[in-house]
């Protein structure tokens, strides 16, 4: 089956209800007519006779007559004995003449001969052939009330509503095309829109528009997330190139490094301290090779979710000292300075591999952006609820834009690539992470020239 257009789907489904409308008025209108006017005069004559019985014997009563008579089509009779007393028969098609009318005579006869209050006959009108309806009901002893009425509508007035409901059907089926048309149109323009943007987007195009004209909120709504998903698409496919070239720089370097020095050993024939110097050189390279590599490893395992923690209690300060320990040979090489502000047993649940693993990169990255007096500091705050870590610089600090930006992989505020003193370029995402699986509260505080703050409280329950 071929697709159809939300245009034409549209303007279908409403020219089909306009028609549906329509034949519905005709069936009620002209089909069901006898039927309710038949109901709605049963439920009047009722009410009427009630109306003057209910007034029988009251002074008013012949004023209430006259009243009942000129307001309706009744035939009202009022007979005493065998005379009328009463009538306002006159010559229409709702009126039987009794006088004329032997049959209805007769059975009327009967009913006041008999110990009946109500009197109720159904019958053709042999003067106009039309459905008549006769009621009567006991006023006394001797004094009947007889009001009958024609059960089907005048010709005139159907043939009036008939030629009506053309003239409407007419210009019902004009407005309902027009009406079809232009709102089918107002829907399906912007989505029409939306699907031509979305192409470009899937094509590359990350200028697409999503911000179409529209007063409907589902409408609004869908180009909000199509807009949010191009930007989430957009940062994606830069984090993607960005991440190429770093990752491509990153396994480059130590790589030509690695084949230039084993050339020197192939080719020089050089002494043993030499020989010893290249190996050394060698094997950092390959050692760096290695933590990119397993970086890159974690940093997916984090990402997929599938990594499992693997809480247990542990001593916050000692395990602080001994990765400090780690990086005392840049305070013998090049006077950096580490001061950490605690040094009392304090007792928390984590894991330990993986918050190793946050301390770890957060001084590297200290290290790498403090300022000239070459100082990091590590602050450890407890209290009742949590334990607060700060690791500090001296730096030149982030500005308040990039602080979110800072968690991405391999970002930088200038994005010509620059290798850092040490990591690999993507443990701050490795990081955000770890935080993210412990449910830990973490962020950066930072003034530019002023140095970063990188912070995160674990719970002390």
């Amino acid at each position: 089956m071929k697709n159809k257009t939300l245009l034409f789907k549209i303007f279908l489904y409403l020219s089909i209800f306009s028609v549906l409308i329509l034949v519905f008025i005709w069936i009620f209108q002209i089909l069901m007519l006898n039927n309710y006017y038949q109901y709605y005069k049963t439920n009047e004559l009722s009410n009427t006779l009630t109306l003057i019985k209910n007034n029988y014997q009251k002074d008013n009563f012949y004023e209430t007559l006259e009243s009942v008579a000129y307001n309706t089509d009744f035939c009202i009779e009022i007979m005493q004995d065998t005379s009328t007393i009463y009538s306002n028969i006159q010559n229409n098609k709702g009126c039987i003449d009794t006088s004329t009318n032997t049959k209805v005579l007769k059975r009327k006869l009967e009913f006041m001969n008999s110990d009946k209050e109500y009197f109720k006959l159904k019958i053709i009108n042999p003067r106009f052939q039309n459905m008549t309806l006769l009621y009567g009901v006991k006023l006394s002893d001797s004094n009947y009330v007889f009001l009958n009425t024609s059960l089907e509508p005048i010709e005139t007035t159907v043939d009036i509503l008939k030629s009506q409901l053309i003239i409407v059907t007419f210009i019902v089926i004009i407005l309902a095309i027009v009406i079809a048309y232009f709102i089918s149109r107002s829907l399906s323009k912007p989505i029409t829109m939306l699907t031509k943007s979305a192409k470009d987007l899937s094509n590359g195009n990350y200028s697409a528009n999503f911000n179409v004209e529209s007063d409907i909120l589902e409408i609004k709504e869908l180009g909000n997330s199509l807009d949010y998903a191009k930007d989430v698409m957009k940062k994606t496919d830069e984090l993607r190139r960005d991440l190429l070239s770093n990752v491509s720089h990153d396994l480059k370097t130590p790589l030509t490094m690695i084949k230039a020095y084993a050339e020197m050993e192939r080719d020089f024939d050089n002494t043993k301290e030499k020989r010893e110097n290249n190996m050394n050189i060698v094997i950092e390279e390959v050692d760096r090779l290695n933590g990119l590599v397993n970086d890159i490893l974690n940093l997916s395992k984090l990402e997929s979710n599938i990594e499992e923690l693997k809480i247990e209690k542990l001593d916050l300060t000692k395990l602080i000292n001994t990765i400090l320990n780690r990086f005392k040979i840049f305070s013998y090489t090049k006077d950096y300075e580490f001061i950490f502000n605690y040094q009392d047993e304090l007792i928390i649940s984590a894991d330990k591999q993986k918050l190793e693993q946050v301390i770890y990169n957060l001084i590297s990255n200290a290290i790498n952006y403090t300022g000239s007096d070459n100082k990091v500091y590590i602050d450890v705050i407890p209290d009742k609820k949590k334990v607060r870590v700060e690791i500090r610089d001296t730096g030149k600090g982030i500005k308040p834009d990039e602080i979110d930006k800072v968690w991405d992989k391999y970002y930088k505020s200038e994005k010509k690539y620059k290798r850092n003193t040490i990591g690999t370029g993507i443990g701050l995402s490795i990081v955000k992470n770890i935080f993210i699986l412990h449910g830990f509260k973490y962020g950066i505080i930072s003034k530019v020239n002023k140095g970063s703050t990188f912070w995160f409280e674990i719970p002390r329950k």
